[in-house]
């Protein structure tokens, strides 16, 4: 790998499933039982506050019964020996990665041990429910807190680092995703038009799998850790 110094990683959903954490949507397009529309919108959160607060609540509670799992264990391996750039982008909102010790890391979802104020714009720690409309703690509006979380419609976390990240990368490596999300699906377009070699790591062949380099299919449990040390020479 003498080549290669900068590389970026994009983690999906199955990155965290083995942790026992909920893909994204089942095959019948719901999520945790709820149609996307209904829970993960600006406009559900306007619509029906209490609906969308308490699934978060949930999410949020459960979230933190979970443990990192060996892929995660191996991404902050990677983060804390690599030498050179490495930037981990994730679009799950769980905080796996940073418990398992990932620095180098960008949550451009979100994170659901987070919350938001639309009154300051403040954004901080999180862990128990927003359901009773807690006061916020930087300003003390009231009922002014939601999820800090990118619902759709919404713009997704800092995107200019991320784009000029896959610029500069010479690996990118997407792990566990669907391919079917965008921005975050043009991602393996932007890292091959400057010259990016390109991985994807995934159960099956993603949506945009024919735009990798290479493929390697199978849980990530499995697959990460293995390239994790072919990259580190051990």
């Amino acid at each position: 790998m003498e080549e290669i110094r900068n590389i970026v990683i994009l983690t999906g959903a199955g990155v965290s499933a083995e942790s026992g954490i909920d893909t994204f949507r089942d095959a019948g397009g719901l999520w945790e039982q709820h149609r996307v529309e209904d829970v993960a919108t600006p406009e559900a959160f306007a619509r029906d506050p209490d609906l969308v607060l308490r699934f978060y609540d949930m999410r949020r509670e459960a979230i933190q019964t979970k443990v990192p799992n060996p892929a995660h264990e191996a991404l902050a391996r990677l983060d804390a020996e690599w030498p050179g750039e490495l930037l981990i982008v994730t679009q799950n909102v769980d905080d796996l990665h940073e418990r398992a010790g990932a620095k180098r890391l960008i949550h451009m979802h979100g994170d659901h041990l987070n919350a938001w104020c639309t009154a300051c714009d403040a954004r901080m720690p999180w862990t128990g429910p927003l359901l009773d409309r807690p006061a916020c703690p930087a300003c003390g509006a009231g009922g002014t807190l939601r999820p800090d979380i990118v619902w759709f419609g919404e713009m997704p976390y800092r995107m200019d680092e991320i784009y000029h990240a896959l610029t500069q990368a010479d690996l990118f490596v997407s792990i566990g995703t669907s391919g079917a999300v965008y921005p975050a699906a043009g991602f393996v377009r932007e890292a091959r038009q400057s010259g990016a070699r390109t991985l994807e790591l995934n159960m099956e062949p993603s949506q945009g799998s024919y735009w990798f380099a290479e493929a390697r299919h199978g849980p990530a449990g499995v697959l990460v850790p293995a390239w994790v040390e072919e990259v580190l020479g051990r």
